[in-house]
C-alpha cells in the first residue's frame, strides 16, 4: 500500500532554483537536509523535492491545483517573469489547465477545478 509520495525536479543552480521554487510555491522549504536539496510539503503525505543536477527531459508535467489560475497566471508573470503561460479549456472537462516550464526545462503547470 502506498502511503506517502514525493516528486523529485532537477535544477542545475541550486540557489536559482531554490529562489525560484519558493517564489512559486508561495513560501520557503519545509526541509533542508543538506546543501543542494530541499524539500516542500505541497499536501498531507505529499512531498516536491528540488535538487541540485541534471534536469529529466520530457517529464512531467507535475500541475498544482489552484483556486484562481487567472490569479496565478498574473502572480508568476509579475514574480517570475513568465511569458509563456496559456490556460487551456475543453467543454467536456471541468478544469482549466495551464502548462508551463521552469528555467531548467522542468514542466509544470496548474490546473481549476470549473465545477466547484
Amino acid at each position: 500500500m502506498i502511503s506517502e509520495l514525493t516528486i523529485q525536479i532537477r535544477v542545475s543552480d541550486f540557489e536559482e532554483g531554490l529562489h525560484w521554487y519558493t517564489t512559486l510555491l508561495q513560501r520557503t522549504p519545509d526541509f533542508i537536509p543538506h546543501n543542494g536539496f530541499a524539500e516542500w510539503q505541497v499536501l498531507p503525505s505529499c512531498w516536491l523535492q528540488v535538487a541540485e543536477g541534471i534536469p529529466s527531459e520530457g517529464s512531467g508535467p507535475i500541475r498544482f491545483g489552484v483556486t484562481s489560475i487567472e490569479e496565478e497566471r498574473s502572480r508568476l508573470k509579475s514574480e517570475l517573469h513568465m511569458d509563456h503561460f496559456e490556460i487551456y479549456a475543453r467543454e467536456e472537462v471541468p478544469a482549466k489547465w495551464a502548462t508551463f516550464a521552469d528555467p531548467w526545462g522542468n514542466r509544470l503547470g496548474f490546473f481549476e477545478n470549473i465545477n466547484e
